[in-house]
């Protein structure tokens, strides 16, 4: 059992928040397949106060059986501590503060990774948080801004002097974005410069990657971001495999069942409209590691062809009708 702050979860092992990804739906099916624990999408507190619909969207709860945690980004700690104290009154178990976001409409607006440049203001954006909420703050961040500027361990120290339980590291700098790979041994200077549990993130797609990023680390856990779409089961998989938690590969039916109920609360979260736009992204990925597990060749024809259906009936009965003809070999 993994602890942060008063809260217990099975393994350190986590579900990344990932925008227009990690809805609630998705988190819905990982927690369902035994995920540890799941992080929202990237909610901006101001916008959360204003109770704007897509941020309040984003920050809808899954209703699993793990910690519910919500990710903020801000650059402003008043709106900081109004959107802790909004997500603990929203039932989360644990808020996270987003500083490693690359995005340039994110890092654009001085937020995201972009504070990793501004070590003062991180640490009155964190203060702010943690005065907004009496559940524990966790931070996830970068290696730093460019490979000039690898301020990770000068940035979680400070995280700790101000309260927050743990920290999460994604070993790429904002300025490689996502090309290239993740140097897990990097993260390592941030394990020793502080005293809290470091997590570490960054191209961990199963459960051999994982062990050698801990090991290349010496991180407590993982966050696993990409590797899991299309593969809700990944995290109950690699947490099974490094801690030893409980998990049964889900046969073929089961992962059918998982998608066919991931586009009706996608339908049910959006509307049909914007729904069924939403969750293409993860039926796509889901034929894709279809494909992958069972030894088939790419779909690629029928993988465009669902993603160009408008209707949820529609979308379902051409999943359901091109799965007909893989489940012999599955």
């Amino acid at each position: 059992m993994f602890t942060i702050g008063d809260v217990q979860i099975a393994a350190p092992v986590f579900l990344a928040p990932m925008s227009g990804v990690t809805d609630a739906p998705a988190r819905t099916e990982a927690d369902r397949f035994g995920a540890p624990a799941v992080v929202t999408e990237m909610v901006a507190g101001a916008e959360l106060a204003r109770e704007h619909e897509d941020f309040v969207r984003r920050a809808a709860p899954h209703n699993g059986s793990g910690p519910f945690i919500i990710q903020l980004a801000g650059r402003e700690p008043e709106w900081m501590r109004i959107g802790a104290e909004l997500s603990e009154a929203a039932g989360a178990d644990i808020v996270d503060i987003n500083m490693g976001c690359p995005a340039k409409k994110v890092t654009g607006g001085q937020s995201g990774c972009a504070l990793m440049r501004e070590p003062e203001l991180a640490r009155k954006l964190i203060a702010g948080t943690v005065a907004g909420t009496r559940r524990p703050v966790t931070v996830k961040m970068r290696l730093g801004w460019d490979d000039s500027t690898l301020n990770a361990p000068e940035i979680a120290r400070i995280a700790e002097g101000e309260g927050a339980q743990m920290i999460t590291v994604h070993g790429r700098t904002r300025m490689q974005f996502y090309t290239g790979h993740a140097n897990w041994s990097r993260i390592a200077a941030v394990v020793e410069s502080v005293k809290l549990p470091v997590i570490a993130n960054g191209d961990i797609v199963d459960a051999p990657g994982a062990r050698t990023a801990m090991q290349n680390s010496g991180a407590v856990g993982v966050m696993v971001g990409r590797g899991a779409t299309g593969r809700p089961w990944r995290l109950a998989e690699i947490s099974h495999a490094l801690f030893g938690t409980p998990f049964t590969p889900p046969p073929a039916e089961e992962r059918v069942a998982s998608i066919i109920a991931q586009i009706e609360g996608s339908v049910a979260l959006y509307g049909e409209k914007l729904g069924v736009r939403v969750v293409r992204k993860h039926v796509a990925a889901f034929v894709d590691a279809w494909c992958q597990d069972f030894g088939l060749a790419p779909m690629t024809e029928t993988r465009v062809a669902l993603c160009r259906i408008d209707e949820e009936t529609a979308l379902k009965e051409g999943l359901l009708a091109a799965l007909s003809g893989w489940k012999a070999a599955a």
